[in-house]
């Protein structure tokens, strides 16, 4: 049997079919595929695009559903009726752009982009597609010498941007989610609520992005404090060889252990009167000190801080930039978040403590692909105007076969889809009023049944009482 192209890679050594290192891959969350069967554009068009990162390449690429490229190298699927073609999504280490190339290289037959010539060997020769990322500047000439792929470069904000509005206006199932002390509850977010929000990027530096509509943004700060820090100090202190070791061993570690906490300093009360807990950390690393050598600390116990610390830090800084914004609503997406449940616990825990329960931190299923699915859209095939907000439907790789193209109706059928999913959701901010006004009026009753804190007998302040406060 001929091997396939996937399995011809599988044994360049150390790279797996979903474009990772098998055995440094832990955490194997995946990223659907999108289902697009109707948008107009060239029968014969399959659209690639690049995010390359300094750790990581985010390839996304459309390919019609009769051609069947590269699909089994993809991490999953989802069902919608606005492009025409399978959306997947790739991504593989920056370290092995090499042989990344020369498997892409096999596979160029597959693909057209914004223009190129079609040879008699049905190669396309002098193709241009699109690239974001600082690698789409520092790797265009290895592009263009070994593959006569040309990058058409698109502003890298910008298409994150792009990618996590179309993503969020899509109304896509289980896209968009909070997690929450291990539990994962999917949100549907009203296209016509969305904004503004604060896009906040997790990569080797973090930006926070002021997202006001559709290509309506402002880079409004970042921090050179991010996923490449942790996993550089992580690399010093605990010699792992890579991000998703450090996820994997900090879920074996305790903080505690060198991180100086509230506890510490208070006793088993915390510290009440500022709603400081027990457990709340006072200090990074704080427990460390001359007295004992880094061979004298777990490597777990390190991992374990670092990052919770890290997430802690990304959500403190997030809700003070929200926070004077007026902005209610943030999304955190990055590569350096992947789907990792210890990580979005984390930020969720920090962004609530310090927003008073106000703000809840979402997040997006593509969180890593932000940036290629917004470069894809960049390509004039497409045409954004008909992009209409619908909902698309998750599917894993292994249902592809089933899907349908019958999943939506006409669009008029969709848009009393809309205005009923509104109705619904008054409703139920209806009865979410209805039950505060319930709770307030309990707590009003319960508050005038109370003895005079003054007096102790009446119920109410009497004027005895309130002539005697006056005069205090």
């Amino acid at each position: 049997m001929e091997r396939s192209k996937c399995q011809q890679l599988e044994e360049v050594e150390g790279f797996g079919c979903n474009g990772l290192i098998t055995q440094q891959q832990p955490f194997n969350h995946q990223n659907p595929t999108l289902l697009f069967p109707k948008l107009p554009i060239d029968n014969d068009s399959s659209l690639i695009s690049l995010d390359i990162g300094g750790t990581l390449v985010k390839v996304v690429y459309l390919v019609r559903e009769k051609k069947r490229c590269m699909t089994s190298c993809s991490d999953g699927a989802i069902e919608c009726h606005t492009l025409d073609g399978t959306l997947h999504f790739v991504k593989f280490e920056t370290k092995f752009l090499d042989q990344w190339i020369q498997f892409l290289h096999s596979q160029l037959h597959c693909f057209v982009g914004e223009s190129s010539d079609v040879q008699p060997t049905g190669f396309h020769k002098n193709m241009t597609i699109k690239a974001t990322g600082g690698g789409a500047y520092k790797y265009a000439d290895i592009f263009r010498d070994r593959l006569d792929i040309t990058f058409d470069i698109v502003d890298e904000i910008a298409s994150t941007v792009a990618g996590a509005n179309f993503l969020l206006q899509q109304e896509i199932d289980q896209e968009a989610f909070t997690h929450i002390s291990g539990k994962k509850t999917y949100v549907n977010i009203d296209h016509c609520d969305l904004f503004p929000y604060l896009l906040v990027n997790v990569g080797s530096g973090v930006s926070i992005i002021k997202v006001a509509g559709n290509k309506k943004f402002e880079r409004v700060t970042g921090t050179q404090f991010g996923g490449g820090t942790i996993f550089g100090f992580a690399s010093l202190l605990t010699n792992c060889q890579s991000y998703d070791e450090l996820l994997e061993i900090s879920q074996h570690g305790d903080n505690r252990a060198l991180d100086l906490t509230v506890g510490d300093i208070y006793g088993d009360t915390g510290y009440s009167e500022h709603n400081l807990s027990a457990s709340a950390i006072a200090s990074c690393f704080g427990k460390v000190n001359g007295n004992k050598k880094l061979s004298g600390y777990k490597a777990e116990d390190m991992a374990a801080s670092l990052l919770r610390n890290f997430t802690y830090l990304i959500a403190q800084i997030s809700y003070l930039v929200a926070a004077p914004l007026g902005i209610k609503r943030i999304c955190f997406g990055g590569s350096y978040i992947r789907g990792h449940a210890s990580t979005m616990d984390n930020i969720s825990y920090g962004l609530n403590f310090w927003s008073k329960g106000q703000v809840a931190a979402v997040f997006l299923q593509h969180e890593g692909f932000l940036g290629a699915v917004g470069a894809l859209l960049n390509y004039k095939k497409i045409d954004l105007n008909i992009l209409a907000p619908h909902k698309l439907t998750a599917y894993d790789s292994s249902r592809l076969s089933d899907v349908g193209e019958e999943f939506h109706g006409k669009l008029e059928e969709r848009v009393e889809d809309r205005l009923n999913r509104e109705v619904e959701r008054l409703k139920a901010e209806l009865d979410r009023l209805q039950n505060d006004k319930a709770t307030l009026v309990k707590k009003l009753k319960n508050l005038e049944s109370k003895p005079c804190k003054l007096c102790g007998s009446c119920s109410k302040l009497c004027s005895s009482c309130e002539t005697s406060n006056i005069s205090q």
